[in-house]
């Protein structure tokens, strides 16, 4: 009988990991599957594209708003996977500012992989500014959030949450890579080899060269603006005080 609270808890806890990775399942899995070429064919053809952007739009924001009320289920009686250790805390410090460079500047700069990008490849120089750091600055910046995240915390629902949109990320990398060369055949081949996903990577194998000028110290300085208030708005914007 003594164990009977003990395993009413566990219980407690599996069901709320559950509901977390289901509904990180439903947001992840709905993104991959509504932007396949098949469905998305027939849901434009039904609804027209602005009745398909609005109801991806719809699914997005409700499984969003699922996933962050039962991540905040799930901290409260969590499984930690493995223990905290002080030195993971400087990872994020480490990592979130070029996470953040490499997002305010895919937000600023024009880009082949981004929406309507396919546009761009009848410019002389298609890739410029963040682009020859890394083609797809916004998902790579993602990616590299949800791991700095992950490190420190360690725990099942952190790990869940943050795996999740960090596969969201990589299979979105993959995904956009594939029908760009679908949809601009011959046109995408001097894009791929003069760009990189890892970040400097194509201009460490001599395929490009940084493009400095383009990328511009005004977009440095507004995402490491960035990170400082999302330092100081962390606690209040996640509900999660900072521990460092």
């Amino acid at each position: 009988m003594d164990g009977a609270p003990a395993l009413v808890h566990i219980a407690d806890m599996t069901d709320s990991l559950m509901t977390l990775l289901l509904a990180v399942a439903v947001f992840v899995g709905s993104h991959f599957a509504l932007t396949g070429d098949g469905i998305r064919r027939v849901l434009v053809a039904r609804l027209g594209e602005g009745g398909f952007a609005a109801a991806f739009s719809a699914v997005a924001v409700i499984s969003l708003v699922w996933v962050v009320m039962s991540y905040g289920a799930a901290r409260m009686d969590n499984i930690l996977l493995w223990p905290h250790l002080p030195a993971l805390d400087m990872v994020p410090v480490v990592v979130m500012p070029f996470a953040l460079v490499l997002i305010v500047c895919a937000v600023t700069t024009r880009s082949p992989t981004a929406a309507g990008g396919e546009a761009l490849v009848s410019d002389p120089r298609p890739q410029q500014g963040i682009v020859t750091v890394t083609r797809h600055p916004m998902l790579v910046g993602v990616t590299l959030a949800c791991f700095a995240h992950m490190a420190p915390n360690g725990d099942a629902a952190s790990v869940i949450l943050f795996g999740g949109l960090a596969i969201l990320s990589l299979g979105g990398i993959a995904h956009i890579d594939q029908r760009r060369r679908q949809s601009l055949g011959a046109k995408w081949g001097p894009i791929a080899l003069t760009t990189g996903v890892v970040p400097f990577l194509a201009a460490m194998q001599g395929r490009t060269r940084i493009d400095w000028s383009g990328i511009g110290i005004w977009r440095v300085v507004l995402g490491l603006a960035v990170y400082v208030a999302l330092i100081y708005a962390h606690g209040w914007f996640t509900g999660v005080p900072l521990g460092w």
